[in-house]
């Protein structure tokens, strides 16, 4: 089932293998799933693992695309992608060679189990916040207002934009 088009906001963590070669990778897969289209990429940011655990730290980045598909059939491409990449699921908040989360499809509230939207942590994590707002300085999360203000009110410890690195869209 098809939509009006809308902005997908999807958050891209890697902690395993080659980080940077995941996210790209990640990227690349994403932006060439079937009614995804790509619109912009965030810098790449190192971030200390949140819960879990121990292991080692994160790159994390954001991609912002417009879609007509549903909610769910992005998330279905989010797997792929994270299939694609070598994720296995085998520990909950463990580490992983690439996670991909649907954090927001513009404006749409789903309390689905399955399916929360808009992610019910993402107002939480800076890990989530700062590769949004570098991808979207006026982005906003539904129920929850400007991500630049949400971010102001996160501890951003363990979080450091690299300046080395970066994502491209093809």
């Amino acid at each position: 089932m098809t939509q009006a088009p809308r902005q997908v906001v999807l958050a891209l963590g890697s902690n395993l293998g080659d980080r940077l070669a995941n996210l790209q990778g990640g990227v690349d897969h994403l932006a060439a799933a079937p009614g995804l289209r790509a619109v912009a990429v965030s810098a790449v940011f190192q971030t200390a693992p949140v819960g879990g655990p121990a292991q080692p730290d994160y790159f994390n980045a954001v991609l912002l695309a417009t879609t007509g598909l549903t909610a769910r059939s992005v998330l279905d491409r989010c797997h792929d992608a994270e299939r694609a990449l070598g994720r296995v699921r085998t520990v909950v908040w463990g580490p992983r060679t690439l996670d991909v989360d649907l954090i927001a499809c513009d404006d749409e509230v789903s309390s689905d189990p399955e399916l929360t939207l808009p992610h019910p942590r993402a107002h939480l994590r800076a890990f989530v916040l700062a590769p949004w707002l570098d991808a979207d300085a006026d982005a906003r999360l539904a129920g929850f207002g400007p991500v630049a203000d949400l971010l102001a009110k996160t501890d951003t410890t363990g979080i450091t934009r690299l300046t080395d690195a970066a994502l491209t869209i093809a």
